[in-house]
């Protein structure tokens, strides 16, 4: 029998969520997330792959995703892990990180997903304590910007451009960078069309083959995956904004609400239902 749980808690203006779990036999399908997330091991560990390289994030350590960078997780052994995890939309890092230094700078890019850092594991702790809690509202902004410039100092190495994207020092893009960058402007204009690989080969000029090779290597997810992830965020905000469930599974591209419960729970480790519940409540 398992002995998985979780519980949620998300703002209800603004992009910044938090989890608390424990998972023994949940592993997470390879996704990415449109914020920064940053983890703390509590107990055990959980073992991933992310950025090409696998890793392991034992108790105490802590774990830092960019946006859009693709993982997955599980387990490392059968004893199960438990972590603590919050989720913080760019623009919230932006803010916070002004405010922290008087003056508006690039995005940071963190390299290394797992961090031995015993300050940030305790700063994260606490950050998502006061979040799980029902810390007022101003407690809960000084200890986000206390974070954010911790995560920042100790563990990021570079920053985005302000527009978002790495700072490549004006190398030129490769063909199958190309490719890439049009298969996903075709799948980002029509996250609901049942597009085929024709469809894909055709908007990016190449062949089929080309596509799945050219965007797994670019965006480290193949293309049905990336559609899915679309589909699943508009999903989030459509249960945020309280519709039922049946109705968005219909508006995201789902087939029913089981459909999109199966895939909303591996990708994410919560239901939609349980998702919808966190931002009604103060704690989670």
């Amino acid at each position: 029998m398992t002995r998985d749980w979780s519980c949620y808690w998300r703002s209800p203006d603004r992009p910044l969520e938090a989890m608390h779990a424990h998972f023994e036999q949940h592993v997470y399908h390879r996704h990415s997330h449109d914020t920064y997330s940053f983890g703390v091991t509590e107990i055990g560990a959980q073992a991933f792959t992310c950025r090409g390289s696998a890793h392991t994030s034992a108790t105490g350590m802590v774990m830092a995703f960019n946006p859009d960078d693709p993982h997955d997780g599980h387990a490392a052994d059968q004893f199960g892990f438990t972590y603590r995890i919050i989720h913080i939309g760019p623009e919230v890092v932006a803010d916070a990180l002004e405010d922290t230094t008087g003056h508006r700078t690039g995005l940071p890019l963190f390299t290394d997903p797992v961090l031995d850092d015993p300050v940030l594991a305790h700063s994260l702790h606490a950050f998502h304590l006061a979040l799980l809690g029902g810390a007022s509202a101003l407690r809960r902004d000084e200890l986000l910007r206390a974070t954010v410039a911790a995560m920042v100092r100790r563990g990021s190495t570079t920053s985005r451009a302000s527009g978002g994207t790495l700072r490549t020092g004006g190398a030129p893009r490769t063909g199958a960078q190309l490719i890439a960058e049009r298969v996903r402007r075709r799948l980002d204009d029509s996250p609901l069309d049942d597009l085929t690989a024709t469809d894909l080969a055709a908007a990016a000029g190449c062949s089929r083959f080309m596509v799945y090779r050219a965007f797994q290597a670019a965006y480290g997810l193949a293309p049905s995956d990336y559609q899915r992830q679309l589909r699943l965020r508009t999903a989030r905000r459509l249960i945020a904004r309280g519709l039922p469930l049946g109705e968005v599974a219909a508006q995201s591209g789902f087939a029913d609400q089981s459909h999109l419960t199966r895939w909303f729970t591996r990708t994410y480790g919560v239901t939609p239902g349980t998702y919808r519940r966190a931002g009604r409540q103060p704690t989670g």
